[in-house]
């Protein structure tokens, strides 16, 4: 943080304070973590197109290594999403978190009679669904929407804000993916997108909701053979969905259902009722300014 605002923002030069503001300093960090990721992925694909959990792997690699060289010294405020204390702790707890959601969503589906285990699978795709299905999107997509437009958007306009429409923003990006429709966009905004949110405003680090993001997705694809966001899973349980689609997702999978829907939004509000007890949340830059907020008006975990 630079000094000389008992706000914490620093007048300095124009240069500088344009850079600095939050817009635009978000619009750099994208731009600084998209960029490389783009281009490495497009040399897989050219070089290497058998090879998709390698190109993932180094896609998912660039971008934490181009985020961790810019986007801790953009701003005002500068913080690291992937630093911090007890790392691990978190992120293994974000992992218990988020495979206890959805094994409950399992669990409530199969008491509605819609989710049915027709017998035993196999670990052919494990690895498969361990890089491709969990891994890479939770570093992906948690630096993008959670580390970069979540937090910028908080700067600018305040945590309620940002958290809003960074879950309209991940239930839009979803909108590609097999067998989308408007519910499915509205179940991963709602279920995904406060969940994952809260997790992050909770504890101000990519541990806690790359944990959940990932055992979300493979506790629903590899271990009970649900679609993930659309995408058809092989797991370890042979199971079947069967019933109205309001139940179970149709195509998409459960994450479009109402049981979803209902259980993973609780979830996330349950999470972020513990970071507004907790103080974390951000009011907007104006605000800040006008109050003369404490330099460290940030929360901070």
């Amino acid at each position: 943080m630079r000094s000389g605002d008992p706000s914490g923002e620093d007048e300095g030069s124009l240069l500088q304070r344009i850079v600095d503001f939050p817009l635009v300093a978000m619009v750099i960090a994208l731009a600084a973590v998209l960029v490389p990721a783009g281009l490495v992925a497009g040399l897989f694909e050219k070089t290497l197109p058998s090879s998709p959990l390698s190109g993932r792997l180094a896609v998912a690699a660039v971008m934490v290594a181009s985020y961790k060289l810019v986007v801790p010294h953009l701003g005002t405020r500068h913080h690291d999403d992937l630093s911090g204390p007890r790392p691990i702790f978190q992120l293994f707890l974000g992992v218990a978190v988020g495979g206890a959601v959805f094994a409950t969503i399992v669990g409530a589906a199969a008491l509605a009679g819609v989710y049915r285990i027709l017998g035993a699978g196999d670990t052919s795709n494990l690895l498969a669904s361990i890089v491709g299905a969990a891994v890479f999107p939770a570093i992906a997509e948690e630096i993008i929407f959670r580390a970069i437009l979540f937090r910028w958007i908080e700067e600018f306009a305040g945590s309620w804000a940002a958290l809003i429409l960074s879950s309209l923003l991940f239930g839009l990006s979803h909108v590609a993916n097999p067998n989308a429709d408007l519910i499915s966009t509205i179940g991963i905004m709602l279920e995904g997108g406060i969940l994952l949110g809260a997790a992050y405003m909770l504890t101000r680090r990519l541990w806690f909701p790359m944990g959940i993001h990932a055992s979300w997705n493979l506790t629903q694809g590899e271990l009970f053979d649900v679609p993930v966001s659309g995408t058809d899973s092989h797991g370890l349980i042979d199971a079947k969905l069967q019933g109205p689609a309001l139940l179970t997702g149709g195509g998409f999978g459960l994450e479009a259902s109402l049981i979803s829907i209902i259980i993973g939004t609780a979830a996330g509000l349950a999470i972020l009722w513990l970071a507004v007890r907790s103080g974390r949340l951000v009011q907007p830059w104006w605000v800040r300014r006008r109050l003369s907020a404490e330099p460290n008006s940030y929360p901070t975990a």
